[in-house]
């Protein structure tokens, strides 16, 4: 089979990577790709600005045509805006299975609002809230409530749309600064919970079908932890994402059997009876209180750079488990992960989150193939400038280190010992993702 993959961030080498493990897969397009999937085995990096027929066209036209071309056998979409734009719409209409949902369902990472809307109807455990289009309504709001609170941006913002506010002041502030950009028209304003985050990605196949039989389903993974802020000890500005790991020794099954009954399964049920046709990933953004876990967001898609650290981990066909998603026979799959941790350090540029050089020289020595350990790159690409078999940076955060381990601590040393052969100028990352202390908690 073909595969063809949308995006060109660290999320999509890995979905490229594991999805080319598999024996059924002869090629995976990644569309543009990055200096990771360049030189992949059975990856091949296509950018629609540097062809004739599509470099004017659209992202979505052009993918779409991309698709066709190659007779793409399915899709699988990393970025939430393309699925927030309507690519699996696209893709399903030219024929072309995709893992991903179509834009109704991906509504519920576009909109915050109609995500806290969808789970009040629907009984998911989740923070208390209020939506506001008006500034002043949402001033007088904070005013009395007071803090610490949640201030949220309403639509994408590319991670940057959250701020947990302190004091009455920085809440204030972030009204302001958030209710002006594309993103902040309207804001959501939630309580504020105590407690330590967490992720849980998960499989979903609900389709029409599978819905009117009884068989459509939600199948959760290994739960992970992102570390979002820059600096060791959870200090410094947030960040997309500076490193994960996978599972976590401080989930119980008792938490994560409360989570399937008061967050998945309500959110399942919510997905049948909204008739929406979800066929991808979702990402349930939990935080764990005293009262179990409560959903802070979703995301539509597998996270970054939760991905990293949790596909490796998988020990069932991931290929298989794609197309099980896209034809309704999820319930039916048997997922399987090895034993063991996963850790996955970040390496960003000097600067981010704020400004950041790019066009470095992205140097990785030969002894980073240390077993059970990968690097995948995020924002590198191939330097057109010199040798074709050398990366420059291109972006914040350049590169995650995965490695697996039976013991967290030998998953720990693999991982930052893989971060010590690469290097470029200004190359700073965290040294303690995973340990305790390391987690973001409020």
């Amino acid at each position: 089979m073909k595969v063809i993959v949308a995006g060109s961030g660290g999320r999509e080498h890995a979905i490229a990577y594991t999805l080319a493990q598999s024996t059924t897969i002869e090629s995976v397009i990644c569309v543009p790709g990055n200096g990771g999937t360049a030189f992949e085995a059975k990856c091949r990096n296509v950018n629609p600005a540097e062809r004739e027929d599509t470099a004017s066209l659209p992202f979505v036209d052009a993918f779409v045509a991309i698709a066709r071309e190659e007779k793409a056998d399915f899709a699988v979409i990393g970025p939430e805006d393309l699925l927030a734009d309507g690519i699996a719409d696209a893709l399903w209409d030219a024929g072309i299975p995709t893992v991903g949902p179509k834009a109704k369902g991906a509504a519920l990472e576009a909109s915050k609002d109609a995500a806290k809307i969808f789970m009040n109807t629907y009984g998911v455990a989740c923070a208390e809230s209020q939506t506001f289009s008006d500034k002043a309504s949402a001033l007088a709001y904070v005013e009395k409530k007071g803090a610490p609170i949640v201030i949220k941006a309403d639509g994408l913002a590319a991670g940057k749309g959250v701020v947990v506010a302190k004091t009455t002041e920085e809440a204030v502030q972030a009204v302001h600064d958030l209710m002006g950009g594309t993103a902040g028209k309207k804001l959501v304003i939630e309580e504020y919970l105590q407690g330590v985050e967490i992720s849980v990605l998960a499989a979903v196949s609900v389709t029409p079908e599978n819905a009117q039989n009884g068989t459509a389903t939600i199948v959760p993974f290994l739960p992970a932890r992102d570390h979002k802020r820059l600096l060791d000890g959870a200090k410094g500005p947030n960040t997309g994402g500076m490193g994960a790991v996978c599972p976590l020794a401080d989930v119980s099954a008792e938490t994560m059997a409360q989570f399937k009954q008061t967050i998945l399964q309500p959110t399942l049920n919510g997905l049948i009876a909204e008739h929406i046709d979800y066929r991808g990933f979702i990402f349930f953004g939990l935080m764990l209180t005293k009262d179990g876990p409560k959903a802070l967001e979703y995301n539509v898609r597998l996270g970054d750079p939760e991905t990293q650290a949790v596909l490796p981990l998988m020990r069932s066909d991931f290929a298989a488990l794609c197309r099980s998603i896209t034809d309704g026979t999820l319930a039916d799959f048997t997922l399987a992960w090895k034993t063991g941790f996963q850790v996955a350090p970040v390496a960003v540029s000097g600067g981010y989150p704020g400004a950041y050089k790019k066009g470095l020289p992205l140097h990785i020595s030969t002894g980073s193939g240390e077993q059970d350990t990968k690097i995948f790159i995020a924002g590198a690409v191939v330097d057109r400038q010199g040798d074709a078999q050398s990366l420059v940076t291109s972006g914040g955060r350049v590169l995650a280190c995965s490695a697996h381990g039976e013991t967290f601590d030998e998953a720990w040393r693999r991982a930052y010992d893989a971060l010590k052969t690469v290097s470029f100028d200004g190359m700073q990352y965290r040294t303690d993702i995973g340990l305790p202390g390391a987690a973001e908690s409020n």
